[in-house]
Protein backbone atom coordinates (compact mmCIF):
# COMPACT_ATOMS: atom_id res chain seq x y z
CA UNK A 1 0.00 0.00 0.00
CA UNK A 2 1.61 3.41 -1.37
CA UNK A 3 2.43 5.85 1.53
CA UNK A 4 0.67 9.14 -0.59
CA UNK A 5 -2.26 9.05 -2.29
CA UNK A 6 -2.58 11.90 -5.13
CA UNK A 7 -6.25 12.39 -6.82
CA UNK A 8 -4.75 13.83 -9.76
CA UNK A 9 -5.23 14.13 -13.94
CA UNK A 10 -2.12 14.46 -15.96
CA UNK A 11 -4.07 17.87 -17.76
CA UNK A 12 -3.36 19.39 -14.82
CA UNK A 13 0.00 21.53 -14.36
CA UNK A 14 -0.97 21.63 -10.65
CA UNK A 15 -1.35 18.28 -10.27
CA UNK A 16 1.75 17.84 -11.98
CA UNK A 17 3.80 19.83 -9.60
CA UNK A 18 2.80 18.07 -6.73
CA UNK A 19 3.30 14.75 -8.39
CA UNK A 20 7.02 15.34 -9.33
CA UNK A 21 7.46 16.64 -5.77
CA UNK A 22 6.10 13.24 -4.98
CA UNK A 23 8.25 11.36 -7.76
CA UNK A 24 11.46 13.72 -6.68
CA UNK A 25 11.36 13.43 -2.99
CA UNK A 26 11.30 9.49 -3.50
CA UNK A 27 8.12 9.39 -1.78
CA UNK A 28 5.91 5.92 -2.84
CA UNK A 29 2.56 7.65 -4.10
CA UNK A 30 -0.17 6.44 -5.63
CA UNK A 31 -2.04 8.29 -8.39
CA UNK A 32 -5.78 8.51 -8.49
CA UNK A 33 -7.70 9.83 -11.61
CA UNK A 34 -9.95 12.20 -11.51
CA UNK A 35 -11.84 12.60 -14.72
CA UNK A 36 -11.94 16.12 -14.53
CA UNK A 37 -13.43 16.80 -18.26
CA UNK A 38 -16.21 14.77 -17.29
CA UNK A 39 -16.95 17.00 -14.14
CA UNK A 40 -16.01 14.29 -11.62
CA UNK A 41 -13.84 17.19 -9.68
CA UNK A 42 -17.33 18.95 -9.47
CA UNK A 43 -19.25 15.83 -8.50
CA UNK A 44 -21.00 15.82 -4.44
CA UNK A 45 -18.92 12.77 -4.65
CA UNK A 46 -15.39 14.34 -5.27
CA UNK A 47 -16.50 17.23 -2.93
CA UNK A 48 -16.44 14.63 -0.29
CA UNK A 49 -12.73 14.76 -0.88
CA UNK A 50 -12.23 18.26 -1.55
CA UNK A 51 -14.72 21.00 -0.99
CA UNK A 52 -13.30 23.14 -3.66
CA UNK A 53 -13.82 20.91 -6.34
CA UNK A 54 -10.28 20.61 -7.49
CA UNK A 55 -7.53 18.40 -7.93
CA UNK A 56 -4.44 17.98 -6.77
CA UNK A 57 -5.59 16.82 -3.42
CA UNK A 58 -2.98 14.30 -1.75
CA UNK A 59 -3.90 11.80 1.20
CA UNK A 60 -0.97 10.44 3.48
CA UNK A 61 -2.46 8.44 6.34
CA UNK A 62 -4.82 10.74 8.38
CA UNK A 63 -3.89 14.14 6.25
CA UNK A 64 -5.65 15.39 3.51
CA UNK A 65 -4.00 18.53 2.23
CA UNK A 66 -5.38 20.27 -0.97
CA UNK A 67 -3.26 23.24 -3.15
CA UNK A 68 -0.31 22.29 -4.57
CA UNK A 69 1.92 24.62 -3.06
CA UNK A 70 0.62 23.31 0.65
CA UNK A 71 1.16 19.72 -0.96
CA UNK A 72 4.67 20.92 -1.47
CA UNK A 73 5.38 22.24 1.65
CA UNK A 74 4.49 18.78 3.41
CA UNK A 75 6.55 16.92 1.29
CA UNK A 76 8.94 18.77 2.08
CA UNK A 77 8.21 19.07 5.66
CA UNK A 78 8.19 15.40 5.78
CA UNK A 79 10.94 14.05 4.09
CA UNK A 80 13.17 17.33 4.10
CA UNK A 81 13.86 17.26 0.65
CA UNK A 82 13.47 19.94 -2.09
CA UNK A 83 13.06 22.78 0.65
CA UNK A 84 15.38 25.90 1.61
CA UNK A 85 18.44 24.90 3.81
CA UNK A 86 18.45 27.90 6.00
CA UNK A 87 15.27 30.54 6.97
CA UNK A 88 16.52 32.74 4.04
CA UNK A 89 16.09 30.06 1.25
CA UNK A 90 12.76 28.71 2.84
CA UNK A 91 11.27 31.87 2.44
CA UNK A 92 12.51 32.47 -1.14
CA UNK A 93 11.50 29.47 -2.04
CA UNK A 94 7.97 30.39 -0.54
CA UNK A 95 8.39 33.98 -2.59
CA UNK A 96 8.75 32.36 -5.63
CA UNK A 97 5.52 29.26 -5.18
CA UNK A 98 3.50 32.45 -4.44
CA UNK A 99 4.88 34.45 -6.88
CA UNK A 100 4.17 31.47 -9.55
CA UNK A 101 0.83 30.65 -8.88
CA UNK A 102 -0.75 34.46 -9.00
CA UNK A 103 1.59 35.45 -11.66
CA UNK A 104 2.71 32.45 -13.95
CA UNK A 105 0.95 29.01 -13.39
CA UNK A 106 -2.69 30.90 -13.09
CA UNK A 107 -2.30 32.95 -16.31
CA UNK A 108 -0.84 29.76 -18.25
CA UNK A 109 -2.99 27.03 -16.96
CA UNK A 110 -6.17 29.57 -18.20
CA UNK A 111 -4.94 30.32 -21.31
CA UNK A 112 -3.95 26.70 -22.09
CA UNK A 113 -7.40 25.46 -20.93
CA UNK A 114 -9.06 28.21 -23.12
CA UNK A 115 -7.05 27.83 -26.41
CA UNK A 116 -6.81 23.61 -25.69
CA UNK A 117 -9.79 22.08 -23.72
CA UNK A 118 -13.02 24.28 -24.90
CA UNK A 119 -14.67 24.12 -28.03
CA UNK A 120 -13.59 25.97 -30.80
CA UNK A 121 -16.47 27.88 -31.19
CA UNK A 122 -16.36 28.96 -26.93
CA UNK A 123 -12.77 30.33 -27.09
CA UNK A 124 -12.99 33.62 -25.66
CA UNK A 125 -10.33 34.36 -28.56
CA UNK A 126 -10.36 38.12 -27.65
CA UNK A 127 -9.02 38.21 -23.84
CA UNK A 128 -5.87 35.70 -25.73
CA UNK A 129 -3.61 39.32 -26.21
CA UNK A 130 -4.19 39.99 -22.98
CA UNK A 131 -3.19 36.97 -21.26
CA UNK A 132 -0.45 36.40 -23.82
CA UNK A 133 0.57 40.07 -22.28
CA UNK A 134 0.69 39.35 -18.43
CA UNK A 135 2.33 35.73 -19.45
CA UNK A 136 5.02 37.74 -21.24
CA UNK A 137 6.09 39.93 -18.57
CA UNK A 138 6.15 36.62 -16.30
CA UNK A 139 8.32 34.61 -18.51
CA UNK A 140 10.92 37.67 -18.85
CA UNK A 141 10.98 37.55 -14.93
CA UNK A 142 12.15 34.09 -14.93
CA UNK A 143 14.01 34.43 -17.75
CA UNK A 144 16.00 37.21 -16.52
CA UNK A 145 16.17 36.07 -12.86
CA UNK A 146 17.77 32.43 -14.18
CA UNK A 147 20.38 34.41 -16.19
CA UNK A 148 23.17 33.97 -13.48
CA UNK A 149 21.78 31.17 -11.76
CA UNK A 150 20.98 27.58 -11.91
CA UNK A 151 17.97 27.00 -9.48
CA UNK A 152 15.24 29.57 -8.68
CA UNK A 153 15.75 30.38 -4.58
CA UNK A 154 18.68 28.24 -3.99
CA UNK A 155 21.74 26.91 -5.23
CA UNK A 156 20.01 22.85 -5.31
CA UNK A 157 16.75 22.59 -6.46
CA UNK A 158 13.85 23.33 -4.46
CA UNK A 159 10.02 23.22 -4.51
CA UNK A 160 9.99 26.69 -6.09
CA UNK A 161 11.67 25.01 -9.12
CA UNK A 162 9.12 22.20 -9.52
CA UNK A 163 5.89 24.96 -8.67
CA UNK A 164 7.63 27.50 -11.89
CA UNK A 165 7.86 24.39 -14.09
CA UNK A 166 4.44 22.76 -13.84
CA UNK A 167 3.01 24.31 -16.70
CA UNK A 168 5.87 24.96 -19.19
CA UNK A 169 6.73 21.12 -20.03
CA UNK A 170 2.96 20.68 -21.80
CA UNK A 171 3.28 20.94 -25.64
CA UNK A 172 0.05 22.26 -25.95
CA UNK A 173 -0.20 26.02 -27.28
CA UNK A 174 -0.04 28.56 -24.52
CA UNK A 175 2.37 31.57 -25.51
CA UNK A 176 5.18 29.61 -24.52
CA UNK A 177 8.01 28.10 -27.00
CA UNK A 178 10.86 27.42 -25.24
CA UNK A 179 13.15 28.39 -27.81
CA UNK A 180 12.23 32.47 -26.78
CA UNK A 181 13.05 31.99 -23.04
CA UNK A 182 16.83 30.43 -23.43
CA UNK A 183 17.65 30.80 -19.92
CA UNK A 184 14.11 28.91 -18.81
CA UNK A 185 14.62 26.48 -21.69
CA UNK A 186 18.34 25.88 -20.01
CA UNK A 187 16.78 25.59 -16.99
CA UNK A 188 13.76 23.37 -17.97
CA UNK A 189 16.56 21.22 -19.15
CA UNK A 190 18.32 20.33 -15.59
CA UNK A 191 14.95 19.77 -14.06
CA UNK A 192 14.57 17.08 -16.64
CA UNK A 193 17.84 15.16 -16.02
CA UNK A 194 17.17 14.76 -11.87
CA UNK A 195 16.69 11.46 -11.10
CA UNK A 196 13.22 10.17 -11.31
CA UNK A 197 11.61 13.12 -13.57
CA UNK A 198 8.70 12.86 -16.00
CA UNK A 199 7.03 14.46 -17.95
CA UNK A 200 2.95 15.32 -17.02
CA UNK A 201 1.60 12.37 -19.35
CA UNK A 202 3.88 9.59 -18.52
CA UNK A 203 3.41 10.44 -14.77
CA UNK A 204 -0.06 10.55 -14.41
CA UNK A 205 -3.66 9.50 -16.15
CA UNK A 206 -4.26 11.89 -19.26
CA UNK A 207 -8.17 12.57 -18.92
CA UNK A 208 -8.48 13.40 -22.68
CA UNK A 209 -5.97 10.73 -25.38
Amino acid sequence: MSDYKLYCFAESGNAYKAALALELAGCDWEPIFVDFFKGEARSDEFKKVNEMGEVPVMVHGDVKISQSGVIQDYITEQTGKLGGNTPEERREVLRWILWDNHKLSSQAGMLRFLMNFLPEDKRPTAVFPFIEGRLKAAYTVLNDHLADRDWVAADHVTMADISCCGYLYYPEPYGFDRADWPHIDAWLTRISKLDGWKHPYDLMQRALV
